[in-house]
C-alpha cells in the first residue's frame, strides 16, 4: 500500500503532505500521557505487520492494521502511523520519504474515520455487537486506504488507473483477515485492557443518558 517515491503529481505530494502536518499536529495534541504506550505498541504493530508482503499476480499485498489502530488512538493515529512509516522508508526504503506525507494521509486518515464512524459501536455493552463493529472498521479502514491510495494515483494521471484499480481488488483478501484480526482484538482490549476504550464508553453513555 505504500506509493513509492517519483510515482505522483508534486502537487498531490504538497497537498498530501500539508495535510498529513495537520492532522499529525491534531493527533499529538489529543494524545493524553495515558495512551502515549498504546500508540507506541499500535505503530510498531503497523510496523512488524507491513513488512510481511504477499504476492498476488503482480503485485504484493500486506497487512496495515490501521483500522485497529484508529479505534484505540482516534487522531492520535495520525504520529503513530507516521513514525512505522517513516521507519520503513529510513531502513527498507518502503515508499520514500518524498511521498511519506501522502502515504501517511492514505493510511492515518481512514483509522480516523473508521474511529468516528464505529466508536460507538465498540463500546456497546454486548461483546459480539463490539466484536461485529471492530471487524467492520477493520475491513472498512482497509477499503478506504485502497481508495485514498487510488484517488492519489488517478490525480497524478490517468496511467495510473489500472494500477489503482489492481491495488482495490488485490487487498480484498485482506479487508478480510483485518476485518476478523481486528475484531478479536476489539474483545480482547474489552476484556483484559478495558481502560483503551474507557473514554469511547462514557461518550457513548452521555449520549444516551435521557
Amino acid at each position: 500500500m505504500h506509493i513509492v517515491d517519483g510515482a505522483l503529481a508534486n502537487e498531490v505530494v504538497i497537498g498530501g503532505t500539508v495535510i498529513a502536518v495537520a492532522g499529525i499536529g491534531l493527533g499529538l495534541k489529543n494524545l493524553p500521557a495515558e495512551k502515549m504506550p498504546a500508540a507506541g505498541v499500535l505503530s510498531a504493530t503497523f510496523f512488524v505487520a507491513s513488512l510481511i508482503h504477499v504476492p498476488i499476480g503482480p503485485s504484493s499485498v500486506h497487512l496495515i492494521m490501521n483500522g485497529l489502530a484508529g479505534l484505540v488512538l482516534g487522531w492520535a493515529a495520525f504520529p503513530a502511523l507516521f513514525v512505522g512509516l517513516l521507519l520503513q522508508a529510513v531502513f527498507f526504503g518502503f515508499g520514500g520519504l518524498t511521498v511519506l506525507g501522502v502515504n501517511t494521509l492514505n493510511i492515518a486518515m481512514p483509522a480516523v474515520m473508521v474511529y468516528y464512524l464505529c466508536r460507538h459501536g465498540i463500546a456497546a455493552r454486548s461483546l459480539t455487537v463490539a466484536a461485529i463493529w471492530g471487524g467492520v472498521g477493520g475491513g472498512l479502514a482497509i477499503a478506504l486506504t485502497t481508495g485514498f491510495v487510488a484517488i492519489a494515483l488517478a490525480l497524478s494521471g490517468d496511467e495510473f488507473i489500472p494500477a489503482a484499480k489492481l491495488v482495490f481488488f488485490a487487498h480484498i483478501p485482506i479487508m478480510i483477515v483485518e476485518a476478523l484480526v481486528t475484531g478479536a482484538a476489539v474483545v480482547l482490549a474489552r476484556r483484559v485492557k478495558p481502560e483503551l476504550f474507557a473514554a469511547i464508553t462514557r461518550s457513548a453513555s452521555k449520549e444516551v443518558t435521557p
